[in-house]
């Protein structure tokens, strides 16, 4: 893992005592909220509903143990006990008082992290695939790539104002867990003819008001090129993005309105200039930062005892079956930690939970942490022989549902019941729905399914890129829940198509317990997902199992 040095230490620090002069001047009246209003997106404090909101970086998704240990203790200390884990692999803090942020940032930097450009027209926080520098599927950890993309994006001069804010993903995977065609600038790693590494470049991508899938602009790109490629094309959005209506100022909108041959052109063209004045610097730059992601030590061990315990305990082989992913050493296991249990909130933990992770990292894990973009947490280095250990564990915590990637493995954002754009409850909608499947004993015979669930148009909650999407609306008052079919945010990437009108809050749960019955009838065995019968059936007959009342008129 990556660890501060000097600089990055003296940044920190000197950004928090700024932001803390900031805060005073706001508290005693000297800056109005307006004034205020820039400073505090600058460093990641939102101004929500019920209170202030601050969102703290986790680059890449990674975490140390004592850094997870530290988010617990700001939980406890200036919170309510507990983090909420969003899309962006990012945590979340609901409740800060305003004169406690200072201290809140003053105690990240404690531990190398902080809360810089989670907010505004700038360069967010670089997500990654969970599973990066573990996964078995892997060509190299991306890792030190987001790192140098993290420190070349920081404070950089020219980016600070951009037209709308601005997301990248990274994976080192050929299987996109990282969404990267969902994002304004995706990198996908891959080898050329000659077996050497690369990246295929996206850009476009995006949800919210006007979803549209990534396009690629280079088949292959060395990794020697990636940052200057990089500043090149922000450095062309940051010109052509327009500026006269948020609405439209997203770089999908700049490659739609100029078209892909236009975009790569001027990119390629600022990319010749961008190299030069590089000269290697960032070559440098990165062997410096590899050495910091080199493999943990792992070690072997006797597995017998791993395969004992799942015959002998039904519960722990289910576990295994679900929350379990293949590690490119041999005798260990990528683990996901399901912070879902039915009826949760999805992505909240408490600060009791994240030390019992953090330790679980210590112990058995090698100290590290991931936190994935669907909201929960990954221990990404545990040997087969330690799971049961871990399982039993986790148990204790209330953290061993074992619901990884199915029905109730929702993806919710906040909804009303926090955020100040959204127009419809999410939270609620997710828990319900994972509790009436858990009533109907049904999860795992209905298998692999992505439900996503966004409380605006915003599509924080991804819903565009569901296998089931929803939608929540405010239609003259009441709340109203549009469902969205047959998307998909992995490397065949696609936007769900509309199913139709939309359901209230009361008929929303019945609508998604019809379809995903209709589903287990329409399925041609029972190894065939719920998307792979979509593509195979097309809506129609999706749709008749979801308007019983529409079908019936049209027979008559």
């Amino acid at each position: 893992m990556y660890s501060y040095n000097d600089f990055d230490e003296a940044f920190v620090r000197e950004r928090v005592a700024q932001f803390s002069a900031q805060v005073e001047r706001r508290i005693d009246g000297s800056l109005t909220e307006d004034e205020f209003k820039p400073l505090r997106l600058m460093n990641g404090l939102y101004l929500q509903l019920h209170a202030y909101m601050l969102r703290v970086a986790v680059p890449y998704g990674t975490l140390s143990a004592p850094q997870m240990r530290q988010l617990a203790y700001i939980a406890d200390t200036w919170d309510k006990g507990y983090g909420h884990f969003t899309t962006r692999q990012n945590i979340q803090y609901n409740w800060p008082e305003l004169k406690d942020v200072p201290a809140m940032l003053s105690a990240l930097a404690d531990v190398g992290m902080h809360a810089i450009q989670t907010s505004g027209n700038t360069i967010r926080n670089v997500t990654a695939d969970q599973f990066a520098g573990a996964a078995a599927d892997e060509i190299e950890d991306p890792r030190p790539v987001a790192e140098l993309l993290r420190q070349w994006s920081t404070d950089h001069p020219e980016f600070q104002f951009l037209p709308r804010k601005f997301k990248i993903a990274v994976t080192g995977s050929s299987t996109d867990r990282a969404v990267t065609k969902a994002h304004d600038i995706g990198l996908r790693m891959v080898r050329n003819d000659a077996g050497e590494p690369g990246f295929e470049v996206i850009i476009g991508g995006g949800l919210g008001r006007t979803p549209m899938v990534g396009k690629i602009v280079r088949d292959f790109l060395p990794k020697a090129d990636l940052l200057p490629y990089c500043e090149a094309i922000v450095s062309v959005y940051n010109v052509l993005g327009r500026r006269d209506n948020k609405y439209k100022a997203r770089i999908k909108i700049t490659v739609h309105e100029n078209g892909l041959d236009v975009m790569r052109d001027k990119i390629e063209a600022a990319f010749a200039e961008k190299k030069a004045q590089f000269d290697g610097v960032d070559q440098e730059m990165l062997a410096e930062i590899e050495q910091h992601f080199a493999a943990p030590a792992f070690k072997t061990a006797d597995t017998s005892g791993y395969e004992a315990a799942r015959l002998a305990n039904p519960a722990f082989r289910s576990w295994t079956d679900t929350n379990l992913a293949a590690h490119r050493a041999d005798g260990y296991s990528i683990v996901s930690i399901s912070i879902k249990k039915h009826g949760a909130t999805p992505g909240d933990a408490t600060s009791d939970q994240m030390g019992v992770m953090a330790d679980l990292a210590e112990k058995y894990g090698h100290g590290e942490l991931r936190i994935s973009h669907e909201q929960n947490v990954i221990l990404p280095h545990v040997h087969q022989s330690d799971l049961h250990a871990v399982y039993s564990a986790l148990r204790a915590a209330d953290l061993a549902t074992a619901n990884i990637g199915l029905i109730s493995d929702i993806i919710a954002c906040p909804g009303m019941d926090y955020c100040a754009l959204a127009t419809a409850r999410s939270i609620p909608v997710a828990q319900e729905i994972a509790e009436r499947f858990d009533e109907l004993k049904l999860e795992h015979e209905v298998g692999p399914l992505k439900i996503k669930i966004s409380g605006c148009i915003n599509a924080c909650g991804h819903h565009h890129v569901g296998h089931i999407g929803i939608l929540g609306l405010d239609r003259a008052g009441v709340e109203s829940y549009q469902i969205t079919l047959g998307g998909s945010g992995m490397e065949d990437a696609t936007i769900g198509e509309r199913a139709g009108r939309g359901f209230s809050a009361d008929e929303i749960v019945p609508a998604i317990e019809r379809l995903v019955l209709g589903y287990l009838d329409l399925r041609h065995d029972a190894d065939e997902t719920f998307l792979e019968a979509y593509r195979r059936l097309g809506a129609a007959p999706f749709k008749a199992v979801l308007y019983p009342s529409d079908a019936k008129a049209d027979a008559a």
